[in-house]
């Protein structure tokens, strides 16, 4: 028997009253297709370093190879600048392909560009397919990982006969906390960075968890002030027709497109829940100006888009029906929940593809994630994720005995006073980012400089110029150029000053 979604909501509502990607390679990709998206067209040469497994234990001589990709297109030999991307959690071909601003950047200063794949992700796996083994996994972390940057810039600055020129440190959300981790601890390899929708503070434990879900809301509300109480409504829905036994179930199979098979798993409720909050996530993540294929093929702002679904559908339920499809597509085949939505100990998402199990483990162990949704602060249903849950799921995931939540802040300075006593360090922050409570939002000094990003969502300015780019983003590159080029003159000025006095 069929069943009308319309009248099965309208009923349950009458009788209540009684009772989260794998990304595609860019450079696959037509040109069209590229060029669609807003991506980079710029060749790479593609190297690699033999790097020791382990900088911290001289007993362990074993290498891997290190892989990062380098274009000397724009380059001044000996003069230009190398500036320097600090891969985060994927293949490094990704964040190339999404991070126009270092080429635009490289065309005025005349530098070289390189980008860094992190240790674990992409081909940089120390054990290869035995990479994330537990016996294997433990040398990933982030001392290791700014060790392999450390040693990668030392080699690149003999092997370019570059010892003399500045080193610039780009990167974007983690890869912007890892540029930014760059200059506290390798200060005389690294000349300024740019630590673009980096969650410094959020990540270190010292913003509430539950702050990342309620950005999500703002973003949405920003959209349209009446989009949060649909999608609270729509949760409503979805809820009630979970609760209706075989007849709700089929229901939501309907609607969403369901693979049945998954309907009977004691847990879909709970895991289609984290599903469709997911969806809204990385919307609001992804909200960019214009069409991007960064985590998955969107349209320009989609937070907007998703915003008038949820408004023009039949029923709230179906609006959210349709912004899952935006965001994990609407072909015929079904929707298989578990496969595209991996729970892990990031509520925020740890993607589905090889980039997954490396990512969850640094969750596990240095840095702290956002919590749950609480149904209060946000839109979205009770979905708690408590640092005792998270200790137990990386037992049972990972073995781990204990989790290491307060070591970021000590090694790497968890509030603003700690960080307050760097230097260079520019961040960008944009304000429709879930992430941007957890960033460094007034200048600390001044050579501290917070840039507020308008209208902006995850790292917007580290993108390629665009037409459609606010005014605010445009205003943020020419801020950033302008502080780069400034700390690189003071800096050549101080090695004249020293060269003299040594001399005198």
């Amino acid at each position: 028997m069929d069943y009308n979604p319309v009248i099965l909501v309208l009923v349950l509502a009458q009788t209540a009253c009684g009772l989260v990607l794998p990304m595609q390679k860019g450079n696959e990709m037509p040109l069209l297709q590229r060029e669609h998206y807003n991506m980079v067209n710029e060749a790479y040469t593609e190297k690699f370093l033999d790097m020791d497994l382990d900088h911290f234990n001289y007993e362990q001589p074993t290498t891997f190879k290190l892989r990062y990709l380098v274009s000397d297109k724009y380059w001044t030999k000996g003069v230009g600048p190398i500036l320097f991307y600090t891969g985060n959690e994927g293949d490094i071909t990704s964040f190339w392909d999404n991070t126009g601003f270092v080429f635009e950047l490289a065309q005025k200063m005349n530098g070289l560009i390189v980008f860094a794949e992190h240790r674990y992700y992409g081909k940089s796996l120390p054990f290869g397919d035995e990479s994330f083994h537990p016996n294997n996994i433990g040398y990933l972390s982030i001392e290791q990982a700014l060790a392999d940057f450390a040693i990668l810039i030392t080699k690149l600055k003999s092997d370019y006969q570059a010892e003399m020129c500045h080193v610039l440190a780009f990167g974007g959300s983690y890869g912007g906390m890892l540029s930014g981790y760059m200059r506290y601890k390798y200060p005389h390899l690294v000349t300024a960075a740019v630590a673009s929708s980096a969650p410094f503070v959020t990540i270190a434990g010292g913003r509430k968890r539950s702050e990342f879900f309620q950005t999500v809301t703002q973003t949405f509300s920003k959209a349209d002030a009446r989009c949060p109480g649909l999608v609270q409504e729509a949760f409503g829905q979805m809820d009630k027709l979970f609760n209706n036994g075989v007849i709700g179930r089929r229901m939501l199979e309907g609607l969403f497109k369901f693979c049945p098979d998954q309907m009977t798993n004691p847990t879909i409720e709970k895991h289609a829940i984290g599903w469709a909050r997911n969806a809204f996530t990385l919307l609001a993540m992804m909200d960019y100006p214009y069409p991007t294929n960064f985590m998955v093929p969107l349209p320009g702002n989609p937070v907007n888009l998703a915003c008038t679904m949820m408004s023009e559908a039949g029923t709230a339920i179906e609006g959210l029906a349709n912004v899952t499809n935006l965001l994990y597509g609407s072909s015929e085949k079904c929707h298989n929940t578990y496969n595209e939505y991996v729970e892990c100990s990031d509520p925020t998402g740890c993607g589905t593809g090889p980039a997954n199990p490396p990512w969850d483990y640094q969750a596990c162990t240095e840095m702290v994630l956002p919590g749950g949704s609480n149904n209060v602060t946000d839109m979205f249903p009770p979905l708690q994720f408590t640092l005792p849950m998270r200790n137990h799921y990386c037992a049972r995931r990972f073995g781990l005995s204990s989790s290491r939540q307060d070591w970021l802040a000590t090694q790497f300075w968890g509030s603003l006073g700690d960080i307050s006593h760097a230097s260079r360090i520019i961040f960008p922050n944009g304000d429709l980012d879930p992430w941007y409570p957890g960033g460094v939002l007034e200048n600390l000094s001044e050579d501290l400089i917070a840039v507020r990003v308008e209208g902006g969502a995850h790292h917007l300015d580290l993108r390629a110029s665009n037409p459609a780019d606010p005014a605010s983003v445009v205003k943020a590159r020419e801020t950033i150029f302008e502080h780069l080029t400034t700390w690189m003159a003071h800096s050549e000025w101080d090695r004249i000053k020293l060269k003299w006095h040594k001399t005198a």
